[in-house]
């Protein structure tokens, strides 16, 4: 192999996997002399590959840990396994990398080939994830055109649906994508409304960039997650839920979205816990997701969601009367 970029990219390949290559055969793999392997291995020190070599006749090369994460070398099993898991880490499969995945996945969706990305698009339509059921569905790829967008400074058009079913267009200059837990918000300076706003991702459809570069304008707060909280403060009201649970704080956090607050352990009581939260969710949802906890608890605030327990409660004894058993 004459080429030296193609023979250093393959031989990257190889260090790259979990093993160590003696320098005879990485030799015969590539088709050049054991000289010109460690004439190859320095280039790749030279790049930032840490690649480190043992003495003896069990001795060899491998690719190791660095102070730095370098270029990854796939081969194609290998990126589609990688694309399809970053699109179930996007779709807040996993909690804390939501943001991450949708990066790390506009970044290779970007260089993936076409045959590829039928592959990753056909495997994701055919797996039905498993999810709480309290979050909306948002298409991976409208995610990491947005966030593409977003990175690029790349003005944006899309359809967007408001809360009460009326269909916009939309021309804005995206700032930032933020999960919640259980939604995706897009936090932009909105072009033909001259005003900064937040978008709901899972009303938006047929995103694209338009080619067409932004100088990226101050956000009118500390940083986007600070203007979303207030953005959806004005929009909605808030309550202050207070309510104790007759079992241990750690056995009602499990059993609790984490967006909805953690208990803390009550010394008035053995074994049990108080949750004490501001939220904005709807209080129906908030009774429903405490009747789940599956163990005795007391509402003490606010009286509203005290109601909504109470309706739900005769709601299910009623249920429970008329089912044929």
């Amino acid at each position: 192999m004459t080429d030296t970029p193609a023979r250093l990219l393959n031989l990257l390949s190889l260090l790259q996997t979990p093993r160590e290559w003696p320098g005879s055969e990485l030799a015969e793999r590539l088709g050049v002399s054991s000289r010109t392997i460690r004439r190859d291995i320095e280039r790749l020190r030279d790049l930032g590959y840490p690649v480190q070599a043992t003495m003896g006749a069990e001795g060899g090369y491998r690719l190791a840990a660095g102070a730095a994460l370098p270029p990854l070398v796939l081969d194609d099993e290998e990126a589609v396994a990688i694309a399809v898991g970053l699109r179930a880490g996007a779709g807040h499969a996993v909690e804390g990398i939501e943001e991450a995945s949708v990066r790390a996945l506009a970044k290779l969706e970007q260089v993936l080939p076409s045959r590829l990305r039928h592959r990753v698009s056909a495997l994701q339509a055919a797996t039905v994830p498993l999810t709480g059921g309290d979050g909306a569905t948002v298409d991976p790829h409208t995610l990491t055109v947005i966030a593409s967008a977003a990175t690029g400074h790349e003005r944006l058009r899309f359809a967007y649906r408001k809360g009460d079913g009326t269909e916009t267009k939309r021309l804005v200059e995206p700032h930032r994508l933020i999960s919640t837990g259980r939604r995706w918000y897009l936090v932009a300076y909105d072009v033909e409304r001259g005003d900064w706003r937040t978008f709901r991702v899972d009303r938006v459809s047929e995103p694209f960039a338009t080619g067409a570069r932004f100088a990226p304008r101050e956000l009118p707060a500390p940083d986007a997650a600070e203007f979303l909280k207030r953005s959806m403060g004005r929009l909605q009201p808030t309550y202050r839920v207070v309510a104790t649970f007759r079992a241990p704080a750690e056995f009602v956090a499990a059993r609790l979205p984490h967006w909805l607050g953690v208990p803390a352990p009550d010394g008035d009581g053995d074994g049990e816990c108080r949750l004490d939260v501001t939220t904005s969710d709807s209080l129906e949802w908030v009774a429903f997701r405490l009747a789940l906890v599956d163990c005795e608890f007391a509402v003490h605030e606010p009286p509203e969601l005290v109601e909504h327990l109470e309706e739900l409660g005769a709601r299910i004894s009623r249920a429970a009367a008329t089912t044929t058993r």
